[in-house]
């Protein structure tokens, strides 16, 4: 019998982290979780831990920690809290696979630890490409770590490539639904609020990476994470507006020839594929009727009615720190909007002008990376 590969869910509380645990479910002779964590979550922690019995538990927020410890008093399972705690627990010896699904900055230091201890990585977690996406790569080659993608659009781009070896890539098609105000003309946006954008028509995701869906923004770091793992520069990374979420990416080869990933819009197969890789398992669940679907649609991006997305392309352009600085500008913003204190055209230009001021850097250390996302972190905040 095959022994369970033994797996650790940083942000086991998020929408891919839930959805992780389905999977899991459904493959217990597979898999078997040993680390929980959570950003404040303590209620439905408590409630996956006692489901699955972990070794260990994280909350990240300190304050609930003595709500999460008394909870779990009659269990033998060790209970920790803070930031610190997420960078020691992936490397313990008892973890197979890290599940980095945590959301934004806060995912990047426990993924670097993850794979300096040698960890197989099923990467959920866009930020810690969009910021360190050069030293993160390097890191996985020094260690010998596979980062196999858990996102829809990667795990297709990742599919398309199997196979194929070193036959040479012409584009990336990266597939976007194009969010809730795709069809909107530039005056109507702005005048929408939080509560419409948190509206996706097609995915059911956190609020702050809906957020993002609905600004493109999303998609810019979709972008920039595909660079990174395919090895493709941004300008060979085509964004194509797909409203159907049927097509969940594409990849073009030398010859002219296209081969995609296509599936209902479920993130149960690309986050049981990263954890199953090479091979495939059942998986229950709605198939793809073509029949019933009828029409697939293409569009290209609105780049002036959506300015991120052309953002996202110049920091990839630029390199350095300078998507470090988009990022932190944009999770700020994020906040901000989802808290009705910013307007939908503010958000976009608290980025843009956060990104002409914070000091660039051309080859960043991890130190670097870190001060740029505090003073980009300031500066925005700043201008709310």
């Amino acid at each position: 019998m095959t022994e369970k590969k033994k797996i650790a869910i940083l942000g086991s509380t998020g929408s891919i982290g839930t959805q992780t645990l389905r999977v899991v479910e459904e493959h217990s002779d597979m898999f078997e979780v040993r680390v929980l964590t959570a950003h404040s979550n303590v209620e439905l922690l408590i409630e996956q831990a006692r489901a699955f019995n972990p070794d260990t538990v994280v909350i990240a927020n300190e304050e609930k920690y003595e709500q999460l410890q008394e909870a779990l008093a009659d269990t033998d399972v060790k209970v920790y809290a803070g930031a610190s705690a997420l960078c020691d627990v992936v490397t313990l010896p008892s973890v197979d696979i890290v599940v980095s699904s945590l959301v934004g900055f806060a995912g990047l230091l426990p993924t670097i630890e993850a794979i300096k201890a040698r960890k197989k990585i099923a990467l959920a977690n866009k930020e810690t490409l969009v910021v360190a996406g050069e030293l993160v790569m390097q890191l996985a080659i020094e260690n010998h770590v596979p980062i196999l993608p858990v996102d829809s659009e990667h795990s297709a781009i990742f599919q398309c490539l199997v196979g194929e070896g070193d036959n040479p890539v012409d584009k990336i098609l990266l597939t976007a639904s194009g969010g809730p105000f795709r069809k909107m003309a530039k005056e109507e946006l702005k005048h929408i609020v939080a509560a419409q954008a948190l509206r996706h028509p097609t995915w059911n995701m956190g609020a702050k990476i809906t957020i993002d869906s609905a600004t493109l923004m999303n998609k810019g770091f979709e972008m920039i994470e595909a660079k990174w793992l395919f090895g493709v520069e941004a300008e060979r990374i085509e964004v194509v507006v797909h409203p159907q979420s049927i097509i969940h990416s594409a990849v073009q080869f030398a010859d002219g020839a296209v081969k995609a990933q296509m599936g209902v819009p479920d993130m149960r197969m690309p986050i049981q594929y990263a954890l199953t890789y090479p091979d495939r398992k059942p998986l229950t669940g709605e198939r793809l009727d073509l029949f019933k679907l009828g029409m697939l649609t293409f569009e290209r991006p609105n780049l002036d009615n959506f300015p991120c997305l052309a953002m996202a392309y110049e920091a990839a352009r630029r390199k350095g720190n300078a998507a470090c600085v988009m990022n932190a500008a944009n999770e700020v913003a994020n906040l901000a909007f989802r808290q009705d204190r910013i307007s939908y055209p503010q958000l976009c230009d608290i980025i843009a002008k956060t990104m002409e001021h914070v000091a660039y850097v051309p080859t960043p250390s991890l130190e670097v990376y870190l001060q740029t996302d505090r003073e980009a972190r300031q500066y925005a905040a700043s201008l709310i």
